[in-house]
């Protein structure tokens, strides 16, 4: 759990957002920039599931 963008920079993978916009984090890089909160979702979501596909890997 993290409480912004600061903390999300900290986390395996971390979002943050404000006024119909977030971004996602992952490992302290920002990989993507989404425009609307469902969009926002469902992106976090696609970078979970590769996060956990290459645990799974490893």
């Amino acid at each position: 759990v993290v409480n912004g963008p600061g903390e999300a920079r900290e986390a395996d993978l971390g979002v943050a957002g404000g006024r119909d916009r977030g971004i996602i984090f992952r490992k302290g890089e920002i990989i993507r920039s989404v425009k609307g909160q469902e969009a926002l979702l469902a992106a976090f979501m696609e970078e979970l599931q590769s996060l956990l596909n290459e645990k799974e890997n490893i």
